[in-house]
Order: structure tokens, then C-alpha cells, then sequence
């Protein structure tokens, strides 16, 4: 029976707004339908889509895996316009109050703490959005208020300030107590979490059963990352630092995080001969696709904790290199070094390479 037509709403509720998100719901629906005495039962995916032509593209064809796999999908125009949010959060709402259990890919949204603030649910669960979940963890241990890694320090803006009673809502919300438990289903390395918590891991069981092996090509591929995007990394070093690194191991690809700017992809091409990817879906499953070069080049992002766990079994290397302190621009966050360093120094799995020069 649809959960929009039955009596009791779905058992479960999942939030997703980007496609890695979606990915790691698959999965968690996966590990938990191994152990569940209805498998799959009860989940409705809601997408809150973003306005970014290649992330709703993606989204749309996770979306369609998700239904083969049984799943419903609720998609949602939540930003198609100012009074988009209020159709809908009103539209949600009844779903909210009557699911038992809600799964999210961004405890950092404002989006989805709003729709906590309205659900009763006594079951929360945070899957992987990147290495940020590594942050939410720690924030949510120190009791914090829960900002992104990559966001300025210093005081609150007046739109943080206006949303501070909903977001300190939401970090109750995900704090386990007597009446409600919060699960936090990642690949990342989470090396400690608040009591309560409970760490389920996720290794990537459903992208392996559902795609590949992958064939594999002597060469190498490079993968792209939004650092310059986010204002975290100077465009120039970093246009260096690609070509370095493709020079260095004979690359000739290079996917696209899908926040990469147009004009800085073109640059890239022009000035390092690189062929531009453009994937359509998630990189763990692009690869796990195939075919894929036999080393995967890759600054400190999600991918170095991921792809190792997508690609376990095969004879794909995977390597990272770190972000030199100086390429960083001014307005980065004082934890961004830190942060970064940090990414690379908890992959399992992964080669370190030799920080690539931009002079």
C-alpha cells in the first residue's frame, strides 16, 4: 500500500538533497532490510530538491535506482520559489507527525531542522553527507551549535541569528535520550561519539552487490573536488596543482565534483589537457561501473574513504594529496586546514602522495 494512501503514514521517512546523500540511503535500507523482518517496508524518500542543474540531474537517476529497488520517491520543488518552502513543509507535514523514524543526509540543512522541529519521531538516523558527518559527530559531542566545517569562524550572521531557536531545536532533537535514539550510519572514521549515539558502518554493501566488477584501464583518473568553489582553496594554485599531479602520474581524466563552476572546468581542459567527466551519478558507483584507471587520484574529500570501500576486491589503487597551507585563500576557515588534514590522515586504504607543487 502507498504510505501517502494508508492510515499510519510510513514507518520510516528518509530527507535527501544531493545525490551522495541518496546513495548512502540505498545503502542504510540494505544493511538494515538484512536484519529486518519486512524488508524495505515502510521507507519514503523525500527529495528536497536543490536549484543546480547537475546535482538534480543526478538526483533523478538515483531516484531511479531507488524505485527498482522498491523504495517510493517523493520529489519535492522545495526551492522553486519563496513560497516553495511553505507548500512544502505544510505538504510534509502529516507524513512528519506520523513517521516513527527519520533518516537524514544533512543534519547541517536548515531545510531538514525545520522538518525536525515538526516530526514526533522517536527514531532518528544520520547517514553520510561527505566527511561534514565527521564534523556533526564531533559537534554534537561538544555540545555545539552545528556549523559547517568550511564556513567562516567568528560571530553568527543575522540569518544564523533568526534560525538559532530552530537549529538548537534540531540539535536536541539528535541527542539521544530515554524517549528517542539517533543512529549515525557512516564510512567515515569516527573515532569517538556522545553517548547514545549509535555508529552502524556502512560499507558500501549495496553499491558491490548491485554494480560491477568494474573493468579496469592502465591508467590513471583524477578527481575533482569543490574546494575552490566553497572559497577554501585559491583557483590558480589549484589549477597548478592538477596539472602537477596529472603530469606526474599520466593521468587523462578528470570527474567532476558536480559543484565544479563551467568556466573553471573549460580552463582546466585548456591548460591541462585533461578530458572532462561529467558524471551522472556518484563517483562510488561510476567507478564500481567502470571502467575506471587503475589509480584514482584524489585531494582530501569523501571519495578517500569511500571509493576503497566501493572498489574492495579489486586491484584499483586510490591516492590522495594533501592541500599545501598555501593554497588557501583568505576568507577559509581557520579549521580548514585542520579539518582537511584530518580528511587524509583517517583514510584506510588509501596511498599518500607527495604534495603536488604549484610553482
Amino acid at each position: 500500500m502507498s504510505p501517502r494512501a494508508g492510515s499510519t503514514g510510513p514507518h520510516t521517512l528518509a530527507f535527501v538533497e544531493s545525490p551522495v546523500q541518496l546513495l548512502n540511503v540505498l545503502e542504510w535500507a540494505h544493511t538494515h532490510a538484512l536484519s529486518s523482518t519486512a524488508p524495505g517496508a515502510g521507507l519514503t524518500l523525500v527529495v528536497l530538491s536543490p536549484n543546480d542543474p547537475m546535482t538534480r540531474g543526478q538526483l533523478r537517476r538515483m531516484a531511479e535506482l531507488a524505485r527498482e529497488e522498491g523504495h517510493e520517491v517523493r520529489w519535492e520543488e522545495a526551492r522553486g520559489g519563496t513560497t516553495a518552502p511553505f507548500h512544502t513543509v505544510g505538504g510534509l507535514a502529516p507524513l512528519l507527525r506520523r513517521a516513527h523514524r527519520i533518516v537524514m543526509g544533512d543534519p547541517f540543512s536548515r531545510y531538514v531542522q525545520l522538518l525536525l522541529t515538526i516530526t514526533r519521531a522517536r527514531d532518528l538516523v544520520v547517514v553520510d553527507d561527505g566527511t561534514a558527518t565527521m564534523e556533526f559527530v564531533a559537534q554534537l559531542a561538544r555540545g555545539e551549535r552545528l556549523v559547517r566545517w568550511h564556513r567562516k569562524g567568528g560571530r553568527p550572521g543575522p540569518r544564523d541569528l533568526l534560525f538559532a531557536p530552530v537549529s538548537s531545536s534540531a540539535r536536541r532533537r539528535l541527542t539521544p535520550s530515554a524517549h528517542r535514539t539517533v543512529e549515525v550510519f557512516s564510512s567515515m572514521p569516527i573515532e569517538s561519539a556522545p553517548d547514545g549515539v549509535r555508529i552502524t558502518a556502512n560499507d558500501f554493501s549495496w553499491t558491490r552487490a548491485r554494480f560491477g566488477p568494474p573493468r579496469i584501464t592502465k591508467g590513471a583518473d583524477l578527481v575533482g573536488t569543490s574546494l575552490v568553489e566553497t572559497g577554501v582553496v585559491d583557483p590558480d594554485r589549484y589549477l597548478s596543482a592538477v596539472r602537477a599531479l596529472s603530469q606526474a602520474h599520466g593521468a587523462t581524466r578528470y570527474f567532476a565534483h558536480r559543484r565544479e563552476s563551467t568556466d573553471k572546468l573549460h580552463r582546466l581542459a585548456n591548460e591541462t589537457g585533461l578530458e572532462i567527466v561529467r558524471p551522472d551519478l556518484p563517483l562510488e558507483l561510476i567507478a564500481r561501473r567502470g571502467p575506471i584507471g587503475r589509480t584514482i587520484l584524489s585531494f582530501p574529500s569523501t571519495v578517500v574513504h569511500t571509493l576503497p570501500l566501493a572498489l574492495a576486491g579489486t586491484e584499483v589503487r586510490v591516492a590522495v594529496c594533501d592541500i599545501d597551507p598555501s593554497w588557501l585563500t583568505q576568507n577559509a576557515s581557520p579549521r580548514a586546514q585542520g579539518f582537511l588534514s584530518g580528511v587524509t590522515g583517517t583514510a584506510r586504504d588509501v596511498h599518500r602522495l607527495t604534495m603536488a607543487s604549484t610553482a
